[in-house]
């Protein structure tokens, strides 16, 4: 374990990691599922139509299937993950773009900075 753990420091070092392919298409996801590309991660919402899930694909979106997944995602909001499920397909681009501006880190329970300003630590 040690010996991997090592190996995998040195690798990633002197970068001779590798870029992960993307994963197959899939069918489309669940209400509640997580679809995600790169570093953005959101929530599929009711309305998500197919049309709009082959769009995604294109755009290289796909659900997250694999747990626990320790990647750490910028959220997009779900106002803005329902905007794009009402959008006219001509417009997706643009309210995509707009979604991918306004996606935010969500604060874990384990990061100290994540405690709101009004709660004192001694």
């Amino acid at each position: 374990m040690v010996n991997l753990s090592l190996r995998d420091r040195v690798r990633g070092l002197l970068r001779l990691r590798r870029e992960r392919a993307l994963p197959r298409r899939g069918a489309k996801p669940g209400i509640g599922a997580c679809i995600v590309c790169g570093d953005l991660r959101m929530t599929v919402q009711a309305g998500f139509s197919d049309e709009l899930w082959r769009w995604l694909l294109d755009q290289g979106w796909r659900e997250l299937t694999y747990r626990p997944d320790r990647r750490h995602y910028r959220e997009v909001p779900s106002i803005w993950v329902t905007r794009l499920v009402d959008a006219q397909p001509e417009t997706r681009a643009l309210v995509l773009g707009a979604a991918v501006t306004k996606a935010a880190h969500r604060p874990t329970l384990g990061d100290p900075n994540s405690i709101p300003s009004y709660v004192l630590r001694h």
